[in-house]
C-alpha cells in the first residue's frame, strides 16, 4: 500500500501533468491558428503572396517590353543621327 506522503506526491505529479497537457494543447491550438494565418496570406487569391507575385510579373512583362521599344526607337535614332552626321560631313569634303 501506498503512504499517505506517496499518494499526495502521485497527486502532484497528476496535476502537474495535467497542467502541461493543458499547456500543450493550447499551444498546439495556437500553431494550428497561425497556420491557418499564414496559408491565408500564402494562397489568398486576391491578396495573398501568389497574387502579388501575379501582379509583379505583370509589371515586370510591361517594363521589359517597354525596355525593348526604347532600345529599338534609340538604335534608330542613333542611326539616322550617324547617317545626318556622314551626309553632312560627306556633302562638306565634296
Amino acid at each position: 500500500m501506498m503512504t499517505d506522503q506517496e499518494q499526495q506526491k502521485l497527486t502532484v505529479m497528476i496535476v502537474e501533468l495535467s497542467a502541461k497537457i493543458q499547456i500543450l494543447l493550447d499551444k498546439q491550438d495556437e500553431l494550428a491558428e497561425n497556420i491557418s494565418k499564414i496559408k491565408e496570406a500564402v494562397y489568398n487569391p486576391d491578396r495573398g503572396i501568389y497574387a502579388r507575385l501575379t501582379r509583379l510579373d505583370t509589371r515586370l512583362e510591361l517594363l521589359e517590353g517597354w525596355r525593348r521599344n526604347n532600345t529599338k526607337v534609340l538604335w534608330i535614332i542613333t542611326t539616322v543621327g550617324l547617317g545626318l552626321v556622314t551626309n553632312t560631313v560627306w556633302q562638306n569634303i565634296f
